[in-house]
């Protein structure tokens, strides 16, 4: 009911000391996230059109708990490995695991054709919203939002009722890109071109300038996590 709804994705949700009665919402309840550099971001009930073989339930979403998520996975084995794709098989085994615990189904936005809607199903958490340059922007995380995995329930419940921060902000990441890579769409060849010379050693060492400005989240990511995924883009 509303009471196992209310424990289950307050904000302080796998920390909670509360009774559930559903042992599958209690099993994901008492996972220490915080352990795993995880955090809840968002959640929202399945539609028949999401392309998953079930019925009903809830899609939780979850993404890098910042700022302490990079030492998280900078002490994985993953990380040191030289094996390809370290941060996605981080993300398989760890969200895989919590899957796991609570008897549930994860899936991950890096897994595809088909491509699972993780776009679609942030914008109907009532956590994130589309931004004027046309990247997701969180309530929390700002322009800075990811996702590495969800975790489908059978349990539904309905998602949060936010409001983009987009609609009260002067939108400065429009014109914080050095080479107006947002003015029309998203130019990536001229993103690219821009970080893989002298003049881009900003935004490959400190992550998007676009990003960077936006004020919500200022100062959660890493400049070495956004090295590495700059790293990776180029």
């Amino acid at each position: 009911g509303r009471a196992r709804a209310k424990c289950l994705f307050a904000g302080a949700v796998y920390r909670s000391r509360c009774r559930i009665a559903d042992q599958r919402a209690a099993r994901l309840m008492v996972l220490p996230l915080e352990r795993t550099g995880l955090a809840l971001l968002g959640h929202c009930p399945l539609e028949p059109g999401d392309g998953l073989p079930h019925e009903g339930g809830t899609v939780l979403l979850l993404g890098p708990d910042e700022p302490g998520f990079w030492q998280h996975f900078k002490a994985s084995p993953e990380y040191s490995d030289r094996l390809p794709d370290p941060l996605d098989r981080w993300s398989r085994r760890v969200v895989g695991h919590l899957a796991t615990a609570a008897k549930g189904i994860a899936y991950y936005p890096f897994d595809g054709p088909p491509f699972r809607p993780f776009y679609t199903w942030a914008q109907r958490s009532g956590r994130a919203w589309p931004s004027p340059i046309g990247f997701l922007v969180h309530a929390d995380r700002g322009l800075f939002v990811s996702y590495r995995g969800a975790i489908w329930l059978p349990e539904t419940h309905a998602p949060a009722h936010g409001t983009s921060p987009c609609d009260t902000c002067a939108a400065p990441c429009m014109d914080a890109c050095p080479v107006g890579a947002f003015n029309e769409g998203y130019d990536v060849e001229a993103c690219r071109r821009h970080i893989a010379a002298p003049q881009g050693a900003s935004c490959m060492t400190h992550g998007c300038a676009a990003r960077r400005a936006c004020p919500v989240g200022t100062g959660l990511r890493a400049p070495a996590q956004s090295a590495f995924h700059m790293e990776a883009f180029r």
